[in-house]
This record gives C-alpha cells, sequence and structure tokens, in this order.
C-alpha cells in the first residue's frame, strides 16, 4: 500500500511540512528558522534541500536575509545538515541537476552557489556571478553545464555557466519583471512569465532572442508545466490560471477561490496541489480543470512537492 503525502514549505509558519494529500491531515511537521522559502528534492526522494530567504520580502529594508540552505531527511523528518552560504544572503532559487549537485542561488548578491556533495559538506564549492540584479530564480539543464538568471530588477534573463567563472554571462530582456521560468525538455526553449507585462514568451537559448509570446492573467509569477505537457502561468494579481501550449496558443483560463502562489503535480498527471492566499491547498483535476477539494494548511503556504511513501 502507498500513501500519497505532500511536502509544502508554510513561509510565514517557518515550517516544512508533511500532509496527507487526500485528507489534509498534517502529519509532521519541522520548525525552521524564519522564513524558509523554495525547496528541491534530490533524486532519490530522500533528502529536501530548503533555502534560508531569511526574510519575509524584499522590501524588509536593513536585514540581510538568511545564508543557509537547509538539508531535510525525508523519512526521518529532520534536520541532517546546513550549508552555509555566508556571505552570500537571501537563498531564493535552488536547483540540482542529474548527478545531485545542488546550485542555490543568492538574491541579495546575484550570485549563484554550486555543492557538490550536498548531504556531507558545509561550504560551497564554487560561487559565479548571474550577471543580473535581484536574481530571484533560475533555470537549469539537467546536466548543470547552463544555468539561466531571471532577474527581477534589471528586467534581463542571463545565461551563464554554473562551472566556468570566466563565462560572461549573456543578457536579454524578455519584458517588465520577468519571474515565472519553464525550461523545455530539449533545453532549447526557456519560457518566461513578466509580471508588469502580464505576459508569458518563449526564449530561443541559443539566439536568445523571443520567438513568441502571449497574454496571461494579472502578474504571472510562475510557470509550470504539466504532465499534460500545457504551460501553466498561476497568475498573482487576480484568482486565476492561464494555460497555453508550447505554441503559447491559448488553451483557457481556470478560475480559483484565492490568488494561487505556486503549484505541484502528482505523478499521475490527473492532480495538481495548488497553494493559495488564505493558507489552503486547492487540489485541482487536471482533466476537468475543477477544484475536488482543498484543506488548511499553516501561514503562507509556497513550494510543494508530491511524494508516493509506502506504508
Amino acid at each position: 500500500m502507498s500513501r500519497d503525502v505532500l511536502l509544502l514549505n508554510q513561509k510565514c509558519a517557518h515550517t516544512l511540512s508533511l500532509y496527507d494529500a487526500t485528507s489534509g491531515e498534517e502529519l509532521n511537521h519541522l520548525r525552521l528558522p524564519d522564513y524558509p522559502h523554495e525547496f528541491v528534492v534530490d533524486s532519490t526522494g530522500r533528502y529536501a534541500f530548503v533555502g534560508h530567504y531569511g526574510i519575509l520580502g524584499a522590501d524588509c529594508i536593513g536585514d540581510q536575509g538568511g545564508c543557509s540552505v537547509f538539508v531535510v531527511d525525508l523519512e526521518t523528518f529532520t534536520l541532517v545538515n546546513t550549508l552555509s552560504t555566508w556571505p552570500y544572503y537571501r537563498i531564493h532559487g535552488l536547483g540540482i541537476d542529474e548527478q545531485d549537485r545542488l546550485y542555490a542561488m543568492s538574491e541579495g548578491h546575484n550570485t549563484l552557489l554550486l555543492f557538490n556533495t550536498p548531504l556531507t559538506q558545509s561550504t560551497p564549492d564554487l560561487a559565479v556571478s548571474s550577471g543580473g540584479y535581484k536574481t530571484h530564480l533560475f533555470a537549469l539543464t539537467k546536466a548543470g553545464d547552463w544555468a539561466y538568471g531571471i532577474n527581477l530588477l534589471s528586467n534581463t534573463i542571463t545565461k551563464f555557466k554554473p562551472h566556468d567563472a570566466t563565462f560572461a554571462p549573456i543578457a536579454m530582456i524578455p519584458g517588465r519583471k520577468p519571474e515565472g521560468n519553464s525550461l523545455s525538455a530539449d533545453g532549447r526553449t526557456l519560457f518566461i512569465s513578466n509580471r508588469d507585462d502580464d505576459s508569458i514568451v518563449a526564449m530561443d537559448t541559443e539566439s536568445m532572442t523571443v520567438r513568441a509570446s502571449a497574454t496571461t492573467g494579472r502578474d504571472p509569477n510562475r510557470i509550470y508545466r504539466d504532465p499534460r505537457g500545457r504551460l501553466i502561468t498561476t497568475n498573482y494579481g487576480e484568482s486565476s490560471l492561464s494555460l497555453f501550449d508550447e505554441a503559447l496558443a491559448p488553451l483557457g483560463t481556470i478560475q480559483l477561490e484565492a490568488i494561487p502562489i505556486a503549484m505541484s503535480f502528482h505523478p499521475d498527471g490527473e492532480q495538481a496541489f495548488v497553494s493559495l492566499k488564505g493558507d489552503r491547498i486547492a487540489v485541482l483535476d487536471l482533466e476537468s480543470g475543477q477544484v475536488r477539494r482543498s484543506f488548511a494548511t499553516r501561514a503562507e503556504p509556497d513550494v510543494s512537492c508530491l511524494l508516493v511513501r509506502d506504508h
């Protein structure tokens, strides 16, 4: 027998929790230092790496934020290692490559930090500039040989090499306030959402030019690719999701009961878990576009990941 478990970061409860994805019951929680944010899970599904952003938002003047990545054993649900990123602060975007090497972005210093063996080491192996300003998130190729910085304050996307600090980043402007991003499976196209333009664009990663664009709902903060190959933007300026195919042809809009923050997918391809303002998770049927059910969470649910666990 197996059980569907949702791993969820709740940034204003300063907590990583496990929920029964069917009943919504909280199964376990781990209190972390204030304002943990993004996380990634390794290829085995055993460990989660949680970035310590350390402040509520970038408008918190006078506070540098956090300078750590927390390593959580998902079987024992305990903190088993802390990676120091000092003096690089406000750890936000995270990535993991096919070798389980960890990449952590310091938004405060626009610097990508590499950890080759994150389960055992405590300090980074390499630091590389993103080439932009306020690098909030980044996209990473499977091999980890290329990264694309999403730079909120310079309105740029930058292409750089995480393992080569001598490579000069290549920059382009996709629109105003880019944030959401999704890299195609072949690595040739980077989809980007521009929050101040209410748009999604397709960028050719070789030429670093925009080849298609479309209109989203208001303030699209994230892009996700669902198991059906559709692109979905979470529209933070309204309570909706916008759907597109890979050519950016519109496939419709899904209305929600509250503003979406983030989302993840069940590996069965049938349902999505949408973190909502108001401290709830909505379970979305991907076939019908209808919310099946919802359940309460701790304060400010954000990034999630569905884990299938044996009883």
